[in-house]
């Protein structure tokens, strides 16, 4: 089958080149599993200040001799996003036949036959799997190899906001639980994380980051306990009971072995990225037969626009 579909070197070549901003955009694209549920920062470039200003100011009654310092506070944070880069060899006519085998191509009337951009479009969507797997889990490791190494995910950041008290129950934005969640108690758990949130946290609408397991406890705990009630029997609760709909359970799969639960609106989850300039680059070269190589660099990174406790709980999970 791949016989028929045979690209050269110059055709991937000048593919790279004419949709370089749609292939740097794939990766992102394919984490919009969890990207949707956070807030994208485009044209970020290495470091931006992020944070928040609040001024002490207030009305009083009307005095023609009325003056007042005004106290601004400044909580800024630095969303910083990583260079990395990808040298990959991939054999042309093995991924066309993968395309032709996924049925890629059919019910598409643009894409009824493969094309050079097919290919690569392939290749860059894989990436973006990896990208998923770290934006919580990553540790930035200069010298690493794996995309795991490129950025501090959320789960990093927090730890190291713990580690330096900044993220602490003194603060208002910590707790955590003494148990391990089970069906039994899951709803106990939601509603005590419902109720500890400041009143102004509380009062935004609101996500609660949490693995499935915790999504499936709580679930099937209001089954259990609301079998009678015909809206339960939909076996689906997007948000916490008692919170008017406004904590909504989120649950990842790349949040499956963090020790973090995290509630906080979806404005203050920032995903840094450029795709605004043209240091990020896509590029196909040929140095061995039959191989070719795909090259490409981009910028990513994550952070928490601010963590003050009427914005961010973080909860720790029982060991």
């Amino acid at each position: 089958m791949a016989g028929k579909f045979q690209f050269t070197p110059e055709e991937y070549q000048h593919a790279a080149i004419k949709y370089r901003k749609d292939l740097l955009m794939l990766p992102i694209i394919g984490c919009q599993d969890t990207l949707q549920h956070m807030t994208g920062r485009p044209g970020i470039r290495y470091k931006e200040s992020v944070g928040t200003i609040n001024a002490d100011a207030q009305f009083a009654p009307y005095k023609s001799t009325r003056r007042a310092d005004v106290n601004l506070t400044l909580s800024h944070r630095t969303l910083e996003t990583f260079f990395g880069n990808v040298v990959l060899d991939f054999e042309p006519n093995t991924a066309i036949s993968t395309l032709l085998g996924t049925g890629a191509t059919k019910g598409d009337g643009q894409m009824t036959t493969p094309t050079a951009l097919h290919v690569l479009a392939l290749i860059a969507k894989g990436l973006s799997s990896h990208l998923n797997d770290a934006i919580w889990n990553g540790v930035r490791d200069a010298d690493g190899d794996t995309t795991a190494d490129l950025f501090n995910g959320f789960d990093t950041i927090t730890q190291m906001e713990i580690d330096a008290e900044n993220i602490s129950a003194a603060n208002k934005n910590y707790m955590k639980l003494t148990e391990e969640i089970t069906v039994g108690n899951a709803l106990d758990v939601a509603k005590e994380i419902l109720y500890s949130l400041d009143p102004r946290l509380r009062a935004q609408d609101l996500n609660l980051y949490c693995s499935q397991d915790f999504a499936d406890k709580y679930n099937e705990a209001m089954l259990l306990t609301h079998g009678g009630i015909n809206f339960y029997n939909q076996f689906n609760q997007n948000s916490v009971e008692g919170s008017n709909g406004r904590l909504h359970i989120i649950p990842l799969y790349n949040k499956t072995d963090s020790k973090f639960f995290h509630v906080t609106p979806k404005s203050n989850m920032l995903v840094g990225y450029d795709q605004m300039g043209d240091i990020e680059s896509v590029m196909v070269k040929e140095y061995a037969p039959f191989v070719l190589t795909y090259i490409a660099t981009m910028f990513f990174g994550v952070q928490f626009e601010s963590i003050d406790y009427r914005t961010l709980k973080v909860i720790e999970l029982a060991a």
